[in-house]
């Protein structure tokens, strides 16, 4: 599969330590489900209406504060910046469903990987929910440096369990 890549694109990903032939953006709609945005949940979970069905939305590979954790409000703030209201795209990895029956998914908005742009913030961290890793590489590289950086919620220590595992 060929990937059309700017050039910025490249290089960001060349310096977020990825190689832009494995983990790049397709930037193209390869599949999977379209919706709007109905109610943002919290910072990794939405609820999307997908042909008049309702359905709820949890972020693959990324984790956010959980409503009594440090710094939740802000993730969903965040969260909610980007996505309230707006038609989005989901892309699935292996896993369709977690044992909460939630769609498991990647989400854009345009050509924002909004799982992405929460770890770029700083409001969500890079976890490996297994088999689903596509992005996992990317995540992790781009997570250290939002900490290095101090952004968004990672001043307040809420993602310093010493895993990125689930």
């Amino acid at each position: 599969m060929l990937f059309r890549l700017s050039l910025l694109t490249v290089i960001g990903l060349i310096f977020a330590g990825c190689d832009p032939l494995v983990d790049a953006p397709s930037g193209q709609f390869t599949g999977g489900e379209t919706g709007r945005v109905t109610r943002v949940i919290d910072g990794d979970t939405i609820d999307v209406n997908i042909n008049g069905t309702v359905e709820r939305i949890r972020y693959v590979g990324v984790n956010t504060p959980e409503r009594d954790e440090p710094c939740y409000s802000e993730a969903s703030a965040a969260n909610a910046s980007m996505v309230e209201g707006q038609t989005v795209r989901l892309e699935r990895d292996q896993t369709n469903r977690d044992r909460f029956d939630r769609l498991l998914r990647y989400v854009y908005v345009g050509d924002t990987l909004v799982n992405r742009e929460l770890i770029v913030q700083g409001y969500g961290e890079a976890v490996l929910y297994q088999p689903d890793n596509r992005h996992f590489t990317e995540f992790s590289n781009l997570e250290r440096q939002s900490a290095n950086a101090s952004r968004g919620c990672h001043p307040t220590g809420i993602f310093d369990d010493g895993t990125d595992t689930r």
